[in-house]
């Protein structure tokens, strides 16, 4: 850290010591601090920040409390008794915040922007199915009049409503946006139907969001929104306590320290919300120290959850029985959950061929030895990391760590070259469908992960027959298989389920949560 920065922090320290945070800047700005900037913004990929793009950018459907489906810019929709016809009638009256106007199609050209680059959201069941159409020499999206839309797959869909309702990529950018007719080569501007428009944005330093006066809907009580990029935690925190910024959001941009030091401070309120995804490690089978079913319940077997959550995590999260929590749709299934257990442990490892030769654990003469990888910038799996290194080290295990920024780890667990890593699930509303579904292809690590059991084709069909499923009980037959197999093959370490949270100024009101932990409803909030 330089001088100037060390003078920088100690100087607001001492401001923080002796003042109240100030009031919000007026009545009607609200400031909070992100840790990077706001990125490129095209609602149809997936480089910007949600919280921004929720604020600019809406879908047909609105995910309400416990992902209720709500009218948005659909009133309504049906759904054909094969499941694969969408019918959507549009809201009237509503434009984009530069006058466009908002219709059918509209609609449809977001709709084929998402088509023509179609490779880049294979993790989506929904483009392929409209694609298949599309290879038909059909359109798969179709006009029925102004303010009418059908939308057909090739085969039955159920997860699509809720995929529309998400911040991304079925939200709706202004046609006069669009580069050369499409959106996968970038966008000429940001301008969505939302309630606020991007009125600034001085990059790595703030941005800046104001009403959109025309809005069709109920405008929100704040008026203008600031971003302020702060990528330091401690400096986070120093802004909030002084009242730079009004507050802080996200599980990711608050420690669990940081939470309980502010949780007894009587001029700010603390908020968590209920279990949103799973924490866990992802076991590659492919591994040459891995790929022995025994070896990975063996782990799973020494990792003590409860010391994770309440040591580690000072209680803000429960242990994980679990790869999805039983209150997930379909997951509330009985599976045995593996214990912490030493002794079973090595009883397993020993079956495995991996004895003990003095202190070390040895197979054919070569010792045990894999390596954990991490995000380095996420401090508490760091901390994880280095207490498993030390507990598994007792039973003569070797786990080497290594820690790399956010895009190498992600390009390391997309190409398979990890023992282990941190791995979370999507998260409400994503989970099952979005996360199950982007294990079939080489999205994230899943994919690499299963490559070494004996199921992975299987696995991969039930998968998709679940997604395809009309029938309810069929479905959850389906689900139950995946996760039932996931579970005995111990190809996942369910750590513990992640809660959202949040620290602000008392002054703040409505703060609260969306279904998904990546959105900020922002809307909802108001000063006092």
């Amino acid at each position: 850290m330089t001088l100037m920065k060390l003078l920088t922090l100690a100087t607001c320290f001492a401001s923080a010591l002796i003042t109240s945070p100030a009031t919000l800047a007026n009545d009607s700005t609200l400031t909070f601090a992100n840790y990077r900037d706001i990125r490129d913004l095209n609602p149809h990929l997936y480089g910007g920040e949600i919280f921004a793009q929720n604020l600019l950018f809406e879908g047909l459907i609105h995910l309400g409390e416990n992902g209720k489906l709500e009218p948005w810019l659909a009133t309504n929709w049906s759904v054909s008794e094969d499941g694969k016809l969408y019918t959507f009638t549009l809201r009237e009256g509503v434009t984009f915040s530069d006058g466009s106007p908002f219709n059918a199609e509209v609609v449809k050209q977001n709709f084929d922007a998402l088509l023509d680059n179609g490779n880049r959201h294979t993790w989506l069941e929904s483009i392929r199915l409209m694609l298949e159409v599309e290879e038909t020499g059909k359109q798969s999206v179709r006009v029925v009049d102004n303010h009418t839309i059908e939308v057909e797959f090739a085969n039955s869909y159920y997860p699509f409503l809720v995929e529309l309702g998400v911040t991304r990529p079925f939200r709706f950018l202004s046609p006069k946006c669009f580069k050369e007719g499409t959106t996968k080569d970038g966008t000429l501007c940001y301008v969505g139907t939302g309630s606020y428009q991007l009125s600034s944005n001085t990059v790595d330093q703030q941005a800046s969001f104001e009403q959109y006066a025309n809005y069709w809907g109920e405008k929100p009580q704040i008026e203008k929104i600031v971003a302020k990029v702060i990528p330091d935690n401690q400096a986070r925190l120093l802004a909030l306590r002084s009242g730079d910024v009004d507050m802080v959001y996200g599980l990711q941009l608050i420690t669990a320290r940081a939470f309980k030091q502010f949780e007894t401070d009587p001029r700010f309120n603390t908020i968590l919300s209920e279990p949103v995804s799973t924490r866990m490690l992802i076991l590659n089978s492919k591994s040459d120290n891995l790929n022995d079913t025994r070896v990975r319940q063996a782990l799973s077997h020494l990792t003590n959850k409860a010391v994770i959550a309440e040591r580690i995590l000072l209680g803000l999260e429960k242990p994980a029985d679990t790869l999805l929590a039983r209150n997930v749709p379909y997951a509330d299934i009985e599976l045995t959950p593996y214990q912490y257990n030493v002794e079973t442990a090595e009883q397993l490892l020993n079956a495995a061929g991996w004895t003990l030769d003095g202190k070390v654990r040895k197979k054919d003469g070569k010792p045990f030895e894999i390596t954990l990888s991490y995000d380095s910038d996420k401090v508490v799996e760091r901390t994880i990391a280095q207490y498993l290194q030390s507990e598994w080290s007792k039973l003569g295990l070797t786990l080497n760590l290594v820690g790399e920024e956010e895009q190498a780890h992600r390009d390391r667990l997309k190409h398979g070259e990890f023992d282990l890593s941190f791995n979370i699930s999507w998260g409400t509303p994503y989970d099952p469908q979005s996360f199950l579904g982007g294990m079939r292809k080489p999205v994230y690590g899943d994919y690499a992960a299963q490559q070494g059991i004996p199921e992975k084709a299987q696995l991969d069909q039930h998968i998709l027959d679940a997604l395809e499923a009309t029938n309810e009980q069929e479905r959850q037959a389906h689900y139950s298989y995946v996760l039932e197999t996931l579970h005995n093959q111990a190809i996942y370490i369910p750590l513990t389920y992640e809660q959202n949270r949040a620290i602000f100024n008392k002054k703040l009101e409505g703060v609260g949560f969306n279904p998904s932990q990546f959105e900020i409803p922002l809307q909802r909030m108001s000063i006092k």
